[in-house]
């Protein structure tokens, strides 16, 4: 089996900082895009980042310039490095990857089962 584990999530004041991590496990052969999704409370999912194997990166216009998405390939990780948060960015956050599985070399798109963030004094 794939499997999406992400860490990092907590309470942190306006302003603060935290970094969130998010690795795949399994029988793997490559992972092509890896991403993180919010959802807050009353919203519908959105995309916050996304990272190519290559490097390319995407952000929504809401974080970019605060926050900073990046991968180790070698340890099928994503990171999101999250700077200067603000209330507004409350919300439940998930780890998105589209791989290939070696059983099938075909492409599958796999969440993990997300990681809450609170930002509020």
């Amino acid at each position: 089996q794939v499997q999406l584990v992400e860490s990092g999530g907590g309470l942190v004041q306006p302003g603060g900082s935290l970094r969130l991590s998010c690795s795949a496990s399994g029988s793997i052969f490559g992972v092509n895009v890896m991403g993180w999704y919010r959802q807050a409370p009353g919203k519908e999912r959105e995309l916050v980042a996304t990272v190519t194997s290559g490097g390319t990166t995407n952000y929504a216009a809401t974080v970019k310039g605060r926050f900073t998405i990046s991968r180790d390939n070698a340890k099928n990780t994503v990171y999101l490095q999250m700077n200067s948060l603000k209330p507004e960015a409350t919300a439940v956050y998930y780890c998105n990857a589209d791989l290939i599985r070696t059983v099938t070399m075909r492409f599958y798109e796999y969440w993990g089962q997300g990681t809450q963030v609170t930002v509020s004094s």
